[in-house]
């Protein structure tokens, strides 16, 4: 990897541009003290494309209209797919224990639509969908779980339903006893369990593939925005508030913070965690 980083280069104003290019498609956001991690993660793409140097890598990217495979297998390379069960759980509680049971407190009320906008390998929405299952909802309202990424590569490992140890290491023994079968040296998660999730491709960046989602009750956007800019992160936050119903319900990560970002959202404690409630 390090002989191809030297034997490509990244002068100083390539990086600008390239990096400039990757934050307007994806939203992630590469700083001048970040450089060497941008190279080494594309350094192989630029080196399967035949290119000599990084700057070729950018015009294809910038000016080729058939480069959407190449834009797919960057946002792989650049996506970070570190999650697990039962992940930041209380957030997951105060879905489960208080906004569906209030949402459903109205007669007649309307299917609940959860969606998580940035589910990487599928942890974080089928905890959401096992926490849902254990106290019976599935079978007394219409709850409708919707699931995405802008790696391709993720959702078609979700998809999977397949997961290794690491996926479970904040998991209940019993939860898992109950909703996974193993399989091969790994995991496969229940196929009732798994089909009440929706999986799809969407690049939060993009603001057609947002506009699909964000007509939700709840989103959830964890572990996300630190890697956007400030810019990315108020762009995507405002598409979110603009379509998603009121009440709204966001929960973003527990070292993430849009308190000096927005004036839209209401930040309250329910049950056992800080949500993000539009007004």
């Amino acid at each position: 990897m390090a002989l191809w980083t030297d034997s490509l280069g990244l002068p100083d104003s390539a990086f600008i541009v390239l990096r400039d290019l990757i934050h307007e498609r994806t939203g992630l956001f590469y700083d001048n003290g970040k450089s060497d991690l941008l190279t080494d993660k594309l350094s192989p793409l630029v080196v399967e494309r035949g290119f000599k140097s990084f700057l070729d890598y950018y015009y294809l990217l910038k000016y080729d209209p058939g480069a959407s495979d190449d834009w797919r297998r960057v946002i792989d390379a650049l996506s970070v797919q570190e999650t697990y069960f039962w992940r930041e759980i209380d957030q997951v509680h105060a879905l489960v224990d208080v906004l569906v049971p209030r949402h459903f407190s109205n007669p007649g009320a309307a299917t609940m639509r959860i969606w998580s906008a940035a589910c990487a390998t599928g942890e974080e929405p089928l905890s959401i969908a096992m926490a849902l299952d254990e106290k019976g909802w599935f079978n007394r309202a219409p709850i409708e779980i919707r699931a995405s990424d802008a790696s391709a590569g993720a959702i078609a490992k979700a998809r999977s339903g397949l997961y290794r140890e690491r996926s479970f290491r904040s998991l209940p023994c019993e939860l898992r006893a109950r909703y996974f079968s193993q399989k091969s040296g790994s995991w496969q998660v229940d196929p009732d369990l798994q089909a009440r999730v929706r999986w799809s491709v969407a690049n939060l960046a993009v603001d057609s593939d947002a506009a699909a989602f964000s007509t939700v009750d709840v989103i959830f956007c964890r572990n996300v925005f630190i890697y956007f800019s400030r810019e990315s992160t108020g762009k995507v936050v405002q598409r979110f508030h603009r379509r998603m119903a009121t009440p709204g319900y966001m929960f973003v990560g527990a070292s993430e913070s849009l308190l000096r970002l927005t004036d839209d959202f209401d930040f309250q404690e329910i049950g056992s965690a800080f949500v993000y409630v539009k007004r």
